[in-house]
């Protein structure tokens, strides 16, 4: 480069300080030299030679020799990143930061917005605790990233007990709670405008990992008119050359659907026939009624990749220990590459946490306490059946009877509640009778016309909660 090109450079170095301050990459300062201030410095590898060369010595030029005009003294916003623009959890959302605010102001709220068993009183399994706390002192250290052998090797008897055999210990991987194994599933598999078939309504989660990985949830119709099950000609519909699974939610949040076996064989058709990876979320596996079963999806998969999730969270009461596990099932032979991507980021995360670990092979081994919870006369079937009950008896609301999981799903009648925004509705509740539900479209539902309640609190705090739903709808109708 000429003298008169490094004269000029060592002129603008105020203004190229700026630019580096508001955050303009080295490829966009070098096209604004060359476009605003005629200097033209061809390669980003001449400009930071000229950085190195200049400015690291401090040679700013004396203002009064700068013909530049003067650069305000700004300072840059800082932002969350563009990958969270598509990214929301509404159940942890806006809403909950007003309870919050209430609760701050003396008010009691009725939370019946989120799925944590520990604080509505069911206890967790005492010999879950005793062990973990028994195993503290070798919980010290790091594990092996993918899980202690005593965890992975129960959960690969629990699943052997269920009919699948084409699984090892190494194909389990044990996670900090089943969200951060989701996450990890999503950014192994998922590259820029991938698509991945997710229910509508879902687990919020799901949308935000898939998102957030670079790809696209599309979303697939659960028919509330046939049980909320998937609706299997609308999936097929939505397949294209970039879909890479289908998401199966069975036990489903929020709807509580159980799906039956042909439902499950149907999807799994359709993954065998368009080359899909079936992700099955399970985590309510043993939270369904009325003697209805439960079909690990795994079981019915055996020659198509099958990552199922799964863990304490629920069934065992110890949500806060953070304790999931995932699996990689069925046609292997051709994810190798997948399943490598899966190791790296098992091991980048070091491991999970060790001490809930210790809590796995106890719980999956010992007696199955919630057995007793949602059995009739268990307090999960009566509290399910009463909050079915009271909300079909508001006028203008219906609610298909859950079949599993911890929610209901209820709809208002658009006619008798034209609401437009169902968060707004959901903060107006709140406001005037002090109970935190979750508006539909929190779970990617299209129409501002569901919203879920979780059925945990005590009969009498649940009994209340929806008396007030009732006298609050009362006063729109």
């Amino acid at each position: 480069m000429s003298q008169k090109k490094s004269v000029i450079f060592k002129k603008l170095l105020p203004v190229i300080k700026q630019y580096q301050a508001e955050g303009y990459t080295h490829e966009k300062i070098v096209e604004l030299l060359k476009t605003s201030h005629a200097l033209d410095l061809v390669t980003v590898k001449t400009f930071k030679s000229y950085l190195y060369r200049y400015a690291s010595k401090d040679q700013i030029v004396n203002p009064v020799m700068s013909t530049s005009a003067p650069i305000p003294n700004t300072r840059r916003t800082i932002k969350k990143s563009a990958k969270l623009e598509n990214v929301c959890y509404d159940i942890r959302g806006p809403i909950l930061r007003a309870a919050v605010e209430m609760e701050e102001q003396g008010h009691k709220i009725i939370k019946l917005n989120i799925g944590n068993p520990a604080p509505f009183g069911f206890e967790a399994p005492q010999e879950i605790i005793n062990d973990v706390a028994i195993n503290l002192p070798n919980a010290i250290g790091y594990s092996d990233s993918k899980g202690i052998f005593p965890a992975r090797k129960a959960v690969f008897q629990y699943y052997q007990q269920k009919g699948l055999f084409n699984v090892d210990v190494n194909d389990i991987y044990i996670g900090n709670g089943v969200s951060e194994l989701i996450v990890m599933a999503m950014q192994g598999l998922l590259d820029n405008g991938d698509e991945m078939l997710v229910p509508m309504p879902d687990y919020p989660l799901w949308t935000a990992a898939v998102n957030l990985s670079g790809g696209q949830a599309i979303h697939y119709k659960c028919d509330e008119q046939n049980g909320w099950y998937p609706d299997i000609a609308d999936i097929e519909s939505k397949i294209t050359a970039n879909t890479r699974g289908i998401v199966v939610i069975n036990p489903n949040n929020p709807t509580g659907a159980v799906y039956p076996r042909h439902i499950l064989e149907q999807i799994v058709a359709l993954a065998r026939k368009h080359d899909l990876i079936i992700f099955a979320d399970e985590i309510y596996d043993k939270i369904v009624y009325d003697g209805i079963e439960h079909i690990p999806m795994s079981t019915l998969a055996s020659d198509v990749l099958c990552i199922t999730f799964n863990g304490l969270s629920k069934s065992y009461r110890i949500a806060g220990f953070r304790s999931g596990w995932m699996m990689v099932s069925g046609d292997k032979s051709r994810a190798k590459d997948y399943i490598e991507g899966l190791d790296m980021l098992a091991s980048m995360r070091l491991c999970a946490n060790v001490q809930a670990q210790y809590a796995i092979q106890t719980a999956l081994g010992g007696y199955q306490t919630i057995n007793d919870l949602v059995k009739p006369g268990g307090r999960l079937y009566e509290q399910r059946n009463i909050a079915w009950e009271m909300l079909n008896e508001i006028p203008g609301v219906s609610c298909v009877k859950p079949e599993g999981a911890l929610y209901c799903f209820p709809r208002l009648d658009p006619n008798m509640y034209p609401i437009e925004d169902d968060e707004a509705f959901m903060l107006n509740f709140l406001r005037a009778e002090k109970v935190l539900l979750v508006q539909g479209t929190g779970f990617n539902w299209p129409t501002p016309d569901h919203f879920r309640v979780v059925f945990l609190p005590a009969e009498g705090e649940l009994r209340e909660a929806i008396k007030r739903l009732d006298r609050y709808l009362a006063s729109l109708r």
